[in-house]
C-alpha cells in the first residue's frame, strides 16, 4: 500500500476514534485542516460542520483525491444514464402495454354491442370486465409518464453534473498550474543566485592571487567535467577578465558582482515566500474547497439516483398491489371473480327461450330451421300428428314445489336491510338486531373452523336469495337448514352486507377521523386507551352491536389454527365495512368523511387493535367471571 493511502486512511480511522473528538488533543490534527488565521486576524473555518470532514480529511491526505473523485463521478454519470435509458425503455413498455389493453378493451366492448350476442347477465359481467382492463390499462398509462419523468430528471441530473464536475476540474487545473508556475520561478531565481555565488567565489580567488586549481572549486571540477566550461561562462558574462590582475579593476567587478547577489538573494527569498504562501492556500483552503464541490456533485447523483430507484420501487409495487385491488377488492363481495360469477347461464338461457317462443310464434325469427318450414309437435292423429307427452312429476318435484313456496314467503313489512339501526332494534324490542344474532349464531354453529370465513365471498346469487328471504320474514328463515348450511360463506356474504347497507356505518360518520387519529398513535398502549374512548362515545345501539360483532369475532380469531383467519385478517376484511368506505352504506351517504384511500390502513389498524383488547375494551369483570 503507498504511503499516501496509509496515510489518509489512518487519518480517517483516527478521525472515526473517541480521542479524536477531545479538542485538547491537537497535536495530532492534520494541519491542512485546521483553522486559518488570516492577516487582518479573522478566521475560517474550511470545512463547513455539516459535512463529513473524516471523508474530507482522508481526501486531502491523499495525492490523488482530484483524480479519484473525477473519475468517481464519471462512474455514477455512467449509472446514471443507463438508469434514465431504463426507466425510457420501462416507459416504452408500459405506455404501449396500456394503450394496447385499453384499446382491446374499449373495441371488444364497442364491437359486442353490435353483434348478436348473449345478453342478461352475461352482457353486464362481460361490459363490467372491460371496465375492469380499461381500470388497469390506465393505471399503466399513468405509471409510464411517471417513468418517462423519472428519465428525464435523471437525464438533467447527470447534465447538471457534468457541467459541475468541468467548471471545477478547470478551476483545480489553474490553481495547480498556478503553484507549478511559482515553484518554477523559484527554481529560476536559485539558479540565478548560485550562479552569483559561483561569480563572485571567482573573483575572491582572483583578487587573493590564488589559481583556480588550487582553490576549494576544483572538488566541483572533479566532480563535473564541464565545471571549468561553466565557471568560464559566468565568468565571462560577469565580465571578469583575467588578463590583468589590476586591484582596482578586481575591486570594481567585485562590487557589481555582490550588488548583483544582493540583488538575486532578494528575488530567491520573494520566490521562495511567495511560493510558500501559495503552497499553503492551495493544500490548506483552495484543495478542500475543490474536493468539497466534487464530493458534493458525487453525493449528489448518489442521492438522485437513489432517490428515483426508491419512487420506482414504490410506484412499481402501487400498480401492482392498483391492479390486486381493482381485481379483487378486499372487504368486498366484487371484483373481477365475483363478476363472472355472478353469470346466470340458467336464468339467461330461460328469459332467452322465452323471448324467442313468443318471436317465434309470431313470425319474427325461424327462417334458421333446417328445411326452412316450421315443423308442429301437435295436431290431428289422423294427420300423422303424436299424442302429446304425458305430464308427469318426477321425485324431486316436492323438493321444488318446497322451495318455491319458501320463495314466495309473505313479506311481514319488517325489513333489516338498508334501515337504520336504531330504527330497526326499537322496532323489534331488541338489544341486538335480529339477523346479525342470527347469522353470527349459525356462523358460530357451522363455520368456526371453515378455513377463510368471511375472507371467502359467497355466490352472488344466494346471497342475494338469502337477503330477500331475511328482509320478508326473518323468523321463517331457518339457516341450519342444508340449503345454507352447505355453504356457510353466503351466511358470512350476508352478515357483511347487512352492515354495509346500513344508513350510517356502525362506527359512524361523527367519530370516523376520531377513531382514525387514535388509530394513528405509534404507542400501543395510548392507541389502546384512545380507542376505548372513541368506543365508549358511540350511541348505545352502535355500542351494543359493534361489542356482539367484536366477541363474535374474537372467537373466530382463537380457531385460527383451522380458519386460517387471524384478528390481523379480520381486521382487513371489516375495517373498510365498519367505516363505511365501501359498498351501499358509504356512497349513499352525503355526510361522509373526505377520508379516502389513505385512511384504509388506520381503518384496518384500529378495528386490530379493538378486537386485540376485546376483553379490555367490552368484558367487565362480572362478566368475565
Amino acid at each position: 500500500m503507498p504511503d499516501d493511502v496509509r496515510g489518509a486512511l489512518a487519518a480517517w480511522e483516527y478521525s472515526d476514534s473517541p480521542s479524536s473528538a477531545n479538542p485538547s488533543n491537537t497535536s495530532q490534527q492534520p494541519p491542512r485542516l485546521s483553522t486559518d488565521t488570516w492577516k487582518d486576524g479573522s478566521t475560517a473555518t474550511v470545512v463547513e460542520p455539516t459535512f463529513d470532514e473524516a471523508v474530507l480529511r482522508a481526501l486531502c491526505e491523499l495525492d490523488c483525491g482530484v483524480p479519484l473523485l473525477l473519475d468517481r463521478i464519471k462512474q455514477n454519470m455512467v449509472s446514471c444514464r443507463e438508469a434514465s435509458v431504463f426507466f425510457k425503455k420501462r416507459a416504452l413498455l408500459e405506455d404501449e402495454y396500456g394503450r394496447a389493453m385499453q384499446k382491446v378493451s374499449k373495441t371488444s366492448s364497442e364491437v359486442y354491442s353490435m353483434n348478436d350476442g348473449k345478453a342478461g347477465s352475461f352482457v353486464a359481467a362481460w361490459q363490467k370486465s372491460m371496465k375492469v382492463h380499461e381500470s388497469i390499462a390506465e393505471s399503466r398509462i399513468r405509471f409510464a409518464q411517471r417513468l418517462n419523468e423519472m428519465s428525464e430528471e435523471l437525464a438533467q441530473l447527470a447534465k447538471e453534473v457534468d457541467k459541475n464536475r468541468k467548471q471545477t476540474k478547470d478551476l483545480a487545473s489553474r490553481y495547480e498550474r498556478s503553484l507549478l508556475d511559482a515553484e518554477q520561478s523559484m527554481e529560476k531565481a536559485k539558479n540565478r543566485f548560485d550562479m552569483t555565488g559561483e561569480e563572485l567565489e571567482r573573483i575572491l580567488v582572483a583578487k587573493e592571487g590564488e589559481s583556480i586549481k588550487d582553490t576549494g572549486l576544483q572538488h566541483t571540477v572533479k566532480g563535473n567535467p564541464s565545471g571549468k566550461r561553466a565557471i568560464g561562462k559566468a565568468v565571462a558574462k560577469g565580465g571578469l577578465l583575467l588578463k590583468g590582475k589590476n586591484p582596482a579593476n578586481i575591486q570594481r567587478q567585485e562590487d557589481d558582482v555582490r550588488a548583483r547577489m544582493s540583488t538575486a538573494s532578494d528575488t530567491f527569498r520573494k520566490a521562495v515566500l511567495d511560493t510558500q504562501a501559495m503552497r499553503q492556500e492551495y493544500f490548506n483552503f483552495q484543495l478542500p474547497r475543490i474536493l468539497r464541490a466534487l464530493k458534493e456533485c458525487s453525493d449528489e447523483i448518489d442521492l438522485g439516483m437513489q432517490y428515483h430507484f426508491t419512487r420506482y420501487a414504490f410506484l412499481y409495487e402501487s400498480i401492482i398491489l392498483g391492479e390486486g385491488s381493482t381485481l379483487s377488492p378486499v372487504g368486498t363481495e366484487e371484483g373481477l371473480k365475483a363478476t363472472m360469477d355472478s353469470i346466470d347461464n340458467r336464468g339467461d338461457f330461460k328469459t332467452y327461450m322465452q323471448n324467442y317462443t313468443v318471436a317465434f310464434n309470431s313470425g319474427s325469427v325461424g327462417a334458421g330451421t333446417i328445411s326452412g318450414r316450421i315443423l308442429r309437435r301437435e295436431g290431428p292423429w289422423e294427420e300423422g300428428f303424436l299424442p302429446p307427452l304425458p305430464s308427469h312429476m318426477p321425485q324431486s318435484s316436492s323438493h321444488s314445489s318446497a322451495s318455491a313456496s319458501t320463495s314466495q314467503i309473505p313479506d311481514k313489512g319488517r325489513p333489516t336491510f338498508g334501515v337504520d339501526l336504531t330504527e330497526q332494534m326499537a322496532r323489534d324490542n331488541v338489544e341486538i338486531p335480529l339477523v346479525l344474532t342470527k347469522c353470527c349464531e349459525a356462523i358460530e354453529r357451522w363455520g368456526l373452523r371453515s378455513q377463510g370465513i368471511y375472507r371467502i365471498s359467497g355466490t352472488v346469487l344466494k346471497v342475494a336469495k338469502l337477503k330477500e328471504r331475511l328482509d320478508r320474514d326473518i323468523d321463517a328463515v331457518d339457516l341450519d337448514s342444508e340449503e345454507w348450511t352447505s355453504d356457510i360463506n353466503n351466511i358470512a356474504g350476508v352478515t357483511k352486507l347487512w352492515l354495509r347497507e346500513l344508513p350510517e356505518p356502525l362506527l359512524t360518520h361523527q367519530l370516523h377521523n376520531g377513531f382514525v387519529d387514535a388509530a394513528k398513535i405509534d404507542n400501543d398502549r395510548l392507541r389502546q386507551i384512545r380507542l376505548h374512548e372513541r368506543v365508549n362515545e358511540l350511541p348505545d345501539p352502535n355500542y351494543a352491536t359493534l361489542k356482539y360483532l367484536m366477541g363474535h369475532l374474537y372467537r373466530i380469531s382463537r380457531e385460527e389454527e383451522s380458519n386460517q383467519m387471524s384478528i390481523s385478517n379480520l381486521s382487513i376484511v371489516f375495517g373498510p365495512t365498519l367505516f363505511g368506505t365501501n359498498g351501499v352504506g358509504a356512497s349513499s351517504s352525503g355526510n361522509m368523511p373526505a377520508s379516502g384511500m389513505s385512511d384504509t390502513t388506520f381503518q384496518n389498524r384500529a378495528i386490530e387493535t379493538i378486537l386485540e383488547h376485546y376483553t379490555d375494551i367490552f368484558v367487565d369483570e362480572s362478566e368475565a367471571s
